[in-house]
């Protein structure tokens, strides 16, 4: 495994990337911060978001640049305020051992005089959005003219985002004979444009693909009837307690409608759009960022630059008009060398629109399901079971505990579990018992061609069995190694694991029912690592959905979801899962108006 130490980065840096707690660099950081050490050249870098970018060309730009003038030297465009400081706080703890390094952010909704003042005090690197940065050349407030690198970062979305005029007349500002470094996920003949323009004869480095999505990504589509969205994206939620996700619309009246729609429901969930202040922006994603908001609802321009690594989910509530936003969108998970899982909610209408997408990415969608009420009732009971064992005690209540004895005398072990279980799963059974199937019965139409290599679109009635496991993500597994460990420990074949669903603490995931026999056999009395691995045969078999799991993630957010009350504020989870019919009590309603006030 190639290290930071082989890629000729000086010792300071080295110090600071080990204080950081790097150890190895992600495929783009190692073939491209050799190629811009080595020559003054020109760079194209095709790669995802989240798989290092900022590093690939941060460590090669302090590297270089002369700390003892106070003339700027390099300059990085980026699309929105946020990325534009996350990049300046990134480069910041890069040049922590760099003497006299000064890293300043420009960018709109902050005083321009400020920034103009710490520009003057002298900046060798700026980090800028297009906007700011125009405007700032055109009051003589900041001088580009002796630079020596330009950085475009995350070009294809500044672009997107009507940047084209801006950049031009940036770049015509600085001078012809310094490199430039033109870092995006995809290729749009605009990109291209640039490149050709203001490039001369770039080295090209792709990782993955050229405009493919990213592997740790896995997608699937939901056919739903067109009034049926909204009540899809809640059971979807539903399907998955842990869900930490941003949720993609069309418009901004779309967006905040339906961000309203799941605070009423019980959800912690924010709108991002751009009728919101900055100061509100700001505090939207405040909460997101601290998981105290779980499902962000967003339109694209909003989104651009969130940066978290956490996302286990992205749901495309509608598809956007370019094929290229998909793949924007779907790299909001599975980052950070993490699982995700990228879900599109479609229309019959809509189908054609998939293959179009799976082209473009190279990669297949998965056919999923709708959850029925019942398998939504399954995993919840679960999940609550889990989060009962998991719970720690409160040694506190051992003063009430005579009078608590006294009020449950009588009843024996098995009952007063029953009881326990049923204060909170009883809500979502009486919701969910009696409502109807919302996958579309026209789903299948697609026929072979929506087939992937895990099949998703078989039913059971091709005789497909779906089972519980108990290990999940606090043990380690994501969709994917779930996956590669059942195929190795039953010695199945590549396809013969397939709608595998990862929860905090326990899975599910089916097989074709004649490997069954083989499944229970092998794990008899199971154990790895000293502790059993059972496996049983779920009583729901249809098993539709709701995430193939994702990458582990932080021990502290366990447990909760639905059924956490005590924690909600901190760890992001839904305060009352109830839906609008079903009612919810008047404390948890106090909460939400609360929440709602912070959210907007």
């Amino acid at each position: 495994m190639t290290k930071f130490e082989a890629l000729g980065l000086k010792q300071s840096l080295l110090n600071a990337i080990s204080d950081l707690g790097f150890e190895s660099p992600s495929e783009v950081q190692e073939k491209a911060i050799p190629i811009l050490l080595e020559s003054e050249t020109d760079l194209v870098a095709l790669a995802q978001t989240g798989t290092g970018k900022t590093a690939a060309f941060g460590f090669p730009l302090i590297q270089k640049i002369d700390s003892e003038s106070r003339t700027t030297q390099g300059l990085i465009l980026s699309p929105t305020r946020e990325l534009c400081l996350q990049i300046t706080n990134e480069l910041t703890l890069y040049s922590k051992y760099e003497k006299g390094v000064n890293v300043v952010a420009i960018y709109g909704g902050a005083s321009i005089t400020d920034q103009a003042r710490q520009i003057k005090r002298g900046a060798q690197i700026v980090v800028a959005t297009p906007g700011r940065m125009k405007d700032m050349i055109g009051r003589g407030l900041v001088d580009i003219s002796k630079i020596d690198y330009c950085i475009l970062d995350e070009a294809d979305e500044m672009l997107n985002m009507g940047f084209m005029e801006d950049i031009k007349d940036i770049l015509s500002n600085t001078p012809k004979e310094k490199s430039t470094w033109l870092f995006s996920a995809t290729m749009p003949r605009e990109v291209s444009v640039i490149a050709k323009k203001f490039m001369h004869s770039p080295q090209e480095i792709t990782v993955g693909t050229k405009n493919s999505g990213a592997s740790t990504v896995q997608h699937e589509y939901y056919v739903v009837g067109g009034r049926d969205r909204y009540p899809a994206l809640k059971r979807l939620a539903d399907t998955n307690p842990d869900i930490f996700s941003v949720i993609f619309c069309r418009t901004k009246r779309d967006t905040q409608k339906v961000a309203e729609k799941l605070i009423e429901d019980g959800y912690n969930a924010g709108a991002l759009h751009g009728d919101l202040s900055q100061n509100q922006r700001d505090l939207v994603m405040n909460s997101f960022r601290k998981k105290q908001i779980q499902m962000l609802v967003a339109t694209d321009v909003a989104a651009r630059g969130i940066d978290v690594d956490d996302i286990t989910h992205v749901i495309n509530y509608q598809l956007p008009d370019e094929i290229e936003t998909y793949t924007h969108r779907s790299g909001r998970t599975g980052r950070a060398g993490k699982s995700g899982i990228s879900m599109v909610i479609v229309t019959k209408s809509e189908l054609r629109k998939i293959k179009a997408i799976e082209n473009k990415i190279q990669q297949a969608f998965i056919s999923k399901k709708i959850p029925t009420g019942m398998e939504i009732c399954e995993i919840q009971l679960y999940h609550l079971a889990n989060k009962i064992k998991d719970t720690k005690i409160n040694e506190e209540v051992d003063n009430y505990l005579p009078a608590i004895n006294d009020v449950l005398q009588g009843i024996d072990r098995e009952e007063l579990i029953k009881k326990i279980i049923s204060v909170e799963f009883t809500r979502f059974f009486n919701y969910y018992n009696k409502t109807k199937d919302l996958s579309s019965s026209e789903s299948g139409e697609r026929g072979d061609r929506g087939r992937s290599r895990d099949d998703d679109s078989r039913t059971p009635a091709d005789g497909n069995v779906r089972y519980f496991i108990n290990v999940g993500e606090k043990d380690g597994y994501d969709w994917m190694t779930l996956k590669d460990f059942l195929r190795d420990t039953v010695n199945l074949g590549k396809d013969d694991v397939f709608k595998v669903d990862v929860k905090e603490s326990f899975s599910f995931f089916n097989t074709d029912a004649s490997a069954t026999e083989a499944i229970l056999k092998t794990f008899t009395e199971f154990k790895v690592d000293g502790r059993f691995v059972n496996v049983e045969v779920s009583k729901n078999p249809g098993g539709g959905g709701g995430g193939g799991g994702r990458g582990r993630r932080d021990r502290s957010r366990s447990g909760g979801g639905s059924y956490s009350r005590d924690n909600d504020r901190n760890k992001g989870r839904r305060r009352d899962r109830s839906d609008s019919k079903g009612g919810s009590s008047s404390s948890s309603g106090k909460r939400r108006t609360k929440r709602k006030s912070d959210s907007y």
